[in-house]
């Protein structure tokens, strides 16, 4: 593999991809992650727990450092952080059932000590920290048959899980006080969403590191939810776009010098920004149309011309 060309001839480009079992390994942690992040995700941005999501993110740092300081697999303090930050941010916040200002002020507490911990925790360690980068951006160009299969196992779990929870999340995320009168357990749906969304990071962190997990649960589901306000074809468009991100990017840093964090997230913000000025176009055009006046029909609503001024 010597200085590999990109061309305009897709399924050629496709094939030399796929001619590499790291890259094909690639694909496959990137697909798991882009459907069980993009499905997530979409809750998470309806919920308006993006703030929480970052924080559970975060959980990382402090994970993969407190498991070096005692010696053992970086997994077991991610998914030990990470269960642990959901548990709290669900107790401190209080659910849907408090004010914004409270559940951030609590998921703020809960962020400060993770970080706090994680910078205590290199300095016992005393050590370097060599796979700091891969904490940060991931692994995508790294990943084993073994790291491939437990993350399906896992998504598969969570999507399950997810599936489960699936229509009282959705009545308990859109009119909580509704929900909760019909007899919805509105605070025990939170805290077990928070629980899935972290056990979903804490398992993809260690692929896509910490600030790419975070890109892949917001940007699509953002995006989609710009697009469309119907929850089925956001789902579907969320999990779409989430695929076509990471594809494109790992493609494109295939044929790159520069890393596949950088295309991935560069291409979710770029398609989150155009979703934006869509919508502001589409709002300003029916303006436009709403404020025009009725062909054949004269302006009712105008002032008189004549005989304002004497």
């Amino acid at each position: 593999m010597t200085n590999p060309t990109l061309t305009w001839n897709v399924a050629r480009d496709a094939s030399e991809v796929l001619e590499y079992h790291f890259m094909v390994n690639a694909l496959l942690a990137g697909t798991i992650v882009a459907v069980t992040a993009g499905l997530l995700g979409w809750f998470m941005v309806l919920r308006a727990q993006t703030f929480a999501g970052h924080t559970l993110a975060m959980m990382a740092f402090p994970g993969a450092t407190g498991a070096a300081l005692i010696g053992v697999a970086a997994a077991w303090g991610y998914f030990a952080f990470c269960g642990a930050g959901a548990l709290a941010i669900g107790w401190l916040s209080g659910g849907r059932t408090r004010s914004w200002s409270e559940q951030s002020a609590g998921i703020g507490a809960v962020q400060a000590l993770a970080l706090g911990l994680g910078f205590l925790f290199v300095s016992l360690y005393g050590g370097v920290l060599g796979d700091l980068e891969n904490l940060l951006f991931g692994t995508f160009l790294g990943v084993s048959d073994g790291q491939v299969l437990t993350l399906a196992v896992l998504a598969a779990g969570s999507l399950i899980a997810l599936a489960a929870l699936g229509r009282p999340l959705l009545f308990a995320s859109v009119d909580p006080d509704l929900a909760g009168a019909r007899g919805v357990p509105v605070r025990g749906l939170s805290i077990a969403f928070l629980g899935l969304l972290g056990l979903a990071v804490a398992a993809t962190s260690q692929v896509t590191g910490v600030l790419l997990v975070f890109a892949l649960l917001v940007a699509p589901a953002a995006t989609a939810q710009v697009l469309t306000p119907r929850p089925g074809l956001s789902l579907v468009l969320t999990v779409a776009l989430g695929l076509a991100i990471v594809w494109v990017g790992l493609g494109i840093a295939y044929f790159s010098a520069y890393p596949a964090g950088f295309y991935v997230a560069s291409i979710a913000f770029a398609l989150y920004m155009l979703a934006r000025m869509w919508a502001w176009a589409r709002n300003a055009h029916g303006s436009r149309r709403r404020a025009a006046p009725s062909p054949g029909r004269p302006e009712m609503d105008a002032p008189p011309t004549e005989g304002v001024i004497a």
